[in-house]
């Protein structure tokens, strides 16, 4: 019996890539800071200013009936429900994101990480759970979901 150079693992890798990069399609925003609403192209928006990729997703533990208040740079960015994630094009250059998980019933602190936005570049993620306090956790893992309505 002959094998297939193309094999059921490698079909099902390529699929899984066409329908990753298919969700991943992100449209800017435009703010301060944030490229106007174009499609990113080889990491340099319509404008010509260079821009990097910012996903942040849920942990699937993160809680059902928690959302997380997202801002980018001390804008609003996104309140991130159950089952959906944030997506966006940054400028290139330092950025802060805040992280809040509402409803906030403890009065605890937003968490805050620096994120430096490379050219082309896609940073992911991760809000969950260290004990009680909210960690934004770098992630080379993209979990697909729906985007998040920004506001």
């Amino acid at each position: 019996m002959k094998r297939r150079l193309f094999g059921k693992n490698q079909f099902v890798l390529a699929l899984l890539c066409v329908i990753f990069a298919s969700s991943t399609e992100i449209y800017a925003r435009s703010r301060a800071n944030v490229a106007p609403a174009t499609p990113i192209h080889g990491g340099t928006a319509t404008h010509g200013h260079p821009t990097g990729r910012l996903i942040v997703q849920r942990a699937p533990n993160f809680g059902s009936d928690l959302f997380i208040r997202l801002s980018i740079d001390g804008k609003r960015a996104a309140d991130i429900p159950r089952n959906q994630h944030y997506g966006g094009v940054l400028v290139a250059g330092r950025h802060t994101v805040t992280a809040l998980a509402l409803p906030n019933t403890q009065s605890r602190r937003p968490t805050s990480i620096s994120v430096t936005i490379k050219s082309g570049k896609v940073y992911i993620f991760t809000a969950t759970w260290e004990g009680d306090r909210l960690l934004l956790r770098p992630s080379t893992f993209y979990m697909p979901t729906t985007r998040a309505n920004r506001n």
